[in-house]
């Protein structure tokens, strides 16, 4: 049992981002990492010839099976969607080239995983195995009962579905990082030329509050009203509040606490120079993985 154990704790890390990245949902992946360990446990070894596809096929089923349950829930959720944050990086490290890395990062961020929503479940399963972790289309149609062909027939749709909603610009991340400073300085100083500065005309907030008063309810557009809305919140903000800007889904962002505990993640997304988009979680379900003030950031 123990080996056992040790086997699934080394692909862990990989488990864990297969399941973020297909239910944009930390607790949920964590919960499917502990019915796969499970069914890993009671797993017969004949049965096992190679531990890596055998539980890359435990949870993507078992992803596949809550994204379609959740699906419904998201359906009646009250205001925008969002992903849960995680806090820093991708806690985990594989060996391989640049592009495969650069894949691995960008499938993390907020606005990947939001353009996710629209792709099927299965479609979801099959397009981050292939593009994201580089699984060949064999592998692939085993984990999810499907032929080769049809994999290749899915991941097309996917590829294409995503190319239509995929940003044509490469994110350079000292710049995103100097763009927000900036935003949380105008802010804090209540620099309204210099927060509209570093706003896009067309910036978009976003905020997902799961139904919670006094949060946005649709995304709110436009350089002066956003501007309008951020300083709206710091009016009446509490006095016992610390912003701390935190790397959100390996990109810029920062956290509002009050007293020490996450409020709001926000996760910003720059282009040239300027912020274009904003989102914001508050539901407080959303935010266990973001450490209390006392804590600091999680590691990466």
């Amino acid at each position: 049992m123990m080996e056992k154990a040790a086997v699934f704790d080394e692909h862990r890390p990989l488990l864990f981002a297969i399941a973020y990245r297909m239910l944009g949902s930390a607790m949920e992946a964590e919960d499917m990492l502990q019915e796969a360990f499970l069914r890993w446990q009671g797993a017969i070894e004949e049965d096992i010839r190679a531990p890596k596809a055998y539980l890359t096929a435990i949870i993507t089923r078992l992803c596949i099976d809550q994204l379609r349950s959740a699906r419904v829930k998201r359906e009646t959720y009250i205001g925008p969607w969002l992903p849960e944050p995680l806090p820093a990086g991708p806690a985990h490290s594989w060996e391989g080239d640049p592009d495969r890395l650069s894949a691995l990062n960008e499938s993390l961020s907020m606005a990947f995983l939001v353009i996710l929503e629209t792709l099927s479940p299965l479609e979801r399963a099959v397009f981050l195995l292939r593009e994201v972790f580089d699984y060949d289309y064999g592998t692939i149609a085993k984990v999810i009962g499907k032929s080769e062909t049809n994999c290749r027939q899915i991941a097309s749709r996917a590829r294409r579905r995503v190319s239509e909603r995929r940003p044509r610009f490469e994110i350079q991340a000292e710049e995103s990082e100097a763009v927000v400073a900036r935003f949380m300085e105008t802010v804090l100083t209540g620099d309204v030329d210099g927060l509209m500065a570093v706003l896009d005309p067309d910036v978009t907030w976003w905020s997902d509050g799961g139904g919670m008063t006094g949060v946005a309810r649709k995304p709110i557009q436009g350089a002066e009203k956003v501007m309008r809305f951020v300083f709206g919140l710091l009016r009446l903000a509490p006095d016992n509040v610390t912003t701390v800007p935190m790397v959100l889904n390996g990109g810029p962002g920062m956290v509002i606490y009050v007293a020490g505990r996450p409020y709001s993640a926000v996760a910003f997304q720059v282009v040239g120079g300027r912020i274009v988009a904003a989102r914001a979680v508050v539901n407080p379900e959303k935010l266990v993985a973001i450490p209390p003030l006392s804590e600091g950031p999680a590691p990466s």
